[in-house]
């Protein structure tokens, strides 16, 4: 499976043995633990976030803005105040026809992260931009190895990723578009060590009808009284007119 340069390198992270902190061993895998099945024509989560062209229908000139959230209800705040900002990417023309340059501002003042820029890339830097924020932050709450969280979001995606047509409220239409659902933490052999957080459920939702093909994604992980462990959450800001 060939990625896009910034999913590569999000995929790269992933792909090293892993530790639980820095001097756990990893947890044991699940050897036959069964991979989500799914019609043939239904296509994997991972080439959905990563595989697709989805630049490809953000006119060069354009501005795609995403609206963001985050908070927690879990006891002395270790994930920071409730931060809501956004992300903007500026898309320009890149040297292939699916491909563009892109200025990426990640959150605003003083809560801004570096990012980019992203020179003649396909995919949408989005998606791993969202993912290292989010598991940088998890792990430091966590007190966990970053590579740990993103080798179980990996296997996640692979091996626990439902994949579902769903309909797309766009333009003042509904577009087709896909669901991708997974719990990468559940039954993990250190989820006893993730205060709750082992019920991380992830929601991605994709179009290719919407410039940058990602709708929304977020990541939501409640007690078992329903109280608010972690709501991540980013969001295709629709512009009226």
């Amino acid at each position: 499976m060939r990625l896009t340069p910034v999913a590569a390198a999000f995929a790269l992270t992933l792909s090293v043995p892993a530790l639980a902190t820095a001097t756990e061993s990893p947890a044991p895998t699940q050897a036959n633990a069964p991979a989500a099945k799914a019609p043939a024509s239904t296509p994997a989560a991972g080439d959905l976030l990563f595989e697709q062209p989805q630049m490809k229908n953000a006119a060069p000139g354009s501005t795609i803005t995403y609206d963001y959230i985050r908070r927690s209800g879990i006891a002395k705040g270790p994930f920071g105040a409730p931060l809501q900002d956004q992300i903007t990417i500026k898309v320009e023309p890149g040297k292939q026809a699916d491909a563009r340059d892109m200025q990426v501002e990640m959150f605003s003042g003083l809560n801004r992260r570096p990012a980019g820029p992203f020179e003649d890339m396909t995919g949408n830097p989005v998606v791993p931009l969202f993912l290292e924020n989010h598991v940088m932050a998890l792990s430091k709450v966590l007190e966990a190895n970053p590579r740990y969280l993103k080798l179980a979001i990996r296997k996640g995606l692979r091996e626990k990723a439902t994949v579902t047509p769903v309909k797309v409220p766009f333009d003042g239409k509904e577009v087709d578009g896909w669901r991708i659902e997974m719990k990468p933490f559940e039954g993990d052999a250190m989820g006893e060590r993730m205060r709750g957080l082992d019920t991380l459920t992830y929601t991605f939702v994709t179009s290719p009808a919407v410039p940058g093909e990602i709708v929304s994604m977020e990541a939501v992980s409640k007690t078992k009284d329903g109280g608010e462990l972690l709501e991540e959450k980013l969001g295709y800001e629709q512009k009226a007119g």
